[in-house]
C-alpha cells in the first residue's frame, strides 16, 4: 500500500512489466533481447574502438559519430539491467531511488541523441553548403563546446522534471508499463495535481522532440537547394549519398519517439502491447542500426571495421614471407 507522502514513498518499490499476455514466453524471449543488447555493445563499443584508433578519423564528423555511439551505449546499459532481469529471471521489482536514477539516464541519453544529431546536421549543412569554410567553422574546440552544451541541455531538461515528480505521493497502482521505468509511466501513477508537471513536460518534449526535427529540417531544406545547385549529376548523387547515414539515423529514432510520446498522451485506450512495442523499437532499435548504417556508409569507418574484424596474414607464421 502506497503511503500518502513522497518521503514515505521512497521505501517502497514498483514493479516492472514485461510483454503482456507472453509472461510464460519470457525465456524465449530473452533470447533475441539478449542477441539485441550485444550487437548494441559491440557495434557502438567497434564505432568508438575504430574512430580512437585511427588518427585520421579525429575529425569533427566522426568526433560527433564517437558522441552518437556513446549515447547509444549508455542508452542500451541503462535499461539492460531491468529488461534482462524481468526476461531471464522474472525478477520485477525496482526500488524506488532505482527507478528515479534509471528515469533520469534513459531520458536523459535520448535527449542527447536528439542533441548529437542535431549537431551532426549542422555538420551536414557546413560541410555542403559552406565546404570552404568548413574547417575554420567546425574546429575540434567547438565541437567539444556542441558537446558540452548537449550534456548541459539535459541536466537542466531532466532533473527539475523528476525533483518535481519526486515530490509527489504515489499513492496508486505502483505496477508499470514497462521493463524499465519511464517519466510517462511514472507520472500517471502519481494521486496529486500535476497540472504543472504535465506543462513542463509538455514544454521539454516540444523543446527535444519539435525543435530538434524542425531545425534538422530546416538545415537539409537548405541543403537539398544547395545539392540543386550542383552543376553535375554525379556530385549531387555523392552528396545525397553522404548525407544519407545522417538521414536514416534521425528517422530511425525520431519515429518511434513521436509514436511513443503520443500513445502515452493520447492513446489511453491503445493496447498495452502498442505501449511496449514502441518502447522497445524506441530504445533498443537506434542503439543496433546506427553502428551497422555507418559502417556500411561510411568508407573510412568501414575500413576501420573490417582492419579490426580481418586477421592479419602476419598473426600466421605461414603467412610471411621467406
Amino acid at each position: 500500500m502506497w503511503l500518502s507522502n513522497s518521503s514515505s514513498s521512497s521505501s517502497h518499490t514498483f514493479i516492472l512489466t514485461g510483454i503482456p499476455g507472453l509472461d510464460a514466453a519470457h525465456v524465449w524471449l530473452s533470447v533475441p533481447f539478449t542477441c539485441i543488447y550485444t550487437a548494441s555493445l559491440m557495434g557502438n563499443c567497434m564505432i568508438l574502438f575504430v574512430i580512437r584508433s585511427d588518427p585520421s578519423l579525429h575529425e569533427p564528423m566522426y568526433q560527433l559519430l564517437s558522441m552518437l555511439a556513446m549515447t547509444d551505449l549508455g542508452l542500451s546499459l541503462s535499461t539492460a539491467l531491468t529488461v534482462m532481469s524481468v526476461f531471464w529471471a522474472n525478477c520485477r521489482e525496482i526500488s524506488f531511488d532505482a527507478c528515479f536514477a534509471q528515469v533520469y539516464f534513459v531520458h536523459s541519453f535520448s535527449f542527447m541523441e536528439s542533441s548529437v544529431l542535431l549537431a551532426m546536421a549542422f555538420d551536414c549543412y557546413v560541410a555542403i553548403c559552406y565546404p570552404l569554410r568548413y574547417a575554420s567553422i567546425l574546429t575540434s574546440a567547438r565541437t567539444a563546446k556542441m558537446g558540452l552544451a548537449a550534456v548541459c541541455r539535459c541536466l537542466f531538461g531532466v532533473l527539475p522534471s523528476l525533483f518535481l515528480l519526486r515530490r509527489l505521493p504515489f499513492c496508486h497502482s505502483h505496477v508499470l508499463s514497462h521493463a524499465y521505468c519511464l517519466h510517462q509511466d511514472l507520472i500517471k501513477l502519481v494521486c496529486a495535481d500535476i497540472t504543472f508537471n504535465s506543462m513542463y513536460g509538455l514544454a521539454v518534449a516540444i523543446l527535444i522532440v519539435v525543435l530538434d526535427p524542425l531545425l534538422i529540417l530546416l538545415s537539409y531544406i537548405r541543403i537539398c537547394k544547395t545539392i540543386a545547385r550542383f552543376p553535375s549529376r554525379r556530385e549531387r548523387l555523392k552528396a545525397l549519398n553522404n548525407c544519407l547515414s545522417h538521414v536514416l539515423a534521425v528517422l530511425i529514432p525520431y519515429i518511434p519517439m513521436v509514436g511513443l510520446s503520443m500513445v502515452h498522451r493520447f492513446g489511453k485506450n491503445a493496447s498495452p502491447l502498442v505501449h511496449v512495442f514502441l518502447a522497445n523499437i524506441y530504445l533498443l532499435v537506434p542503439a543496433v542500426l546506427n553502428p551497422i548504417i555507418y559502417s556500411i556508409k561510411n568508407k573510412k569507418i568501414r575500413g576501420g571495421v573490417l582492419k579490426v574484424l580481418t586477421p592479419k596474414k602476419s598473426f600466421f607464421p605461414w603467412h610471411r614471407s621467406t
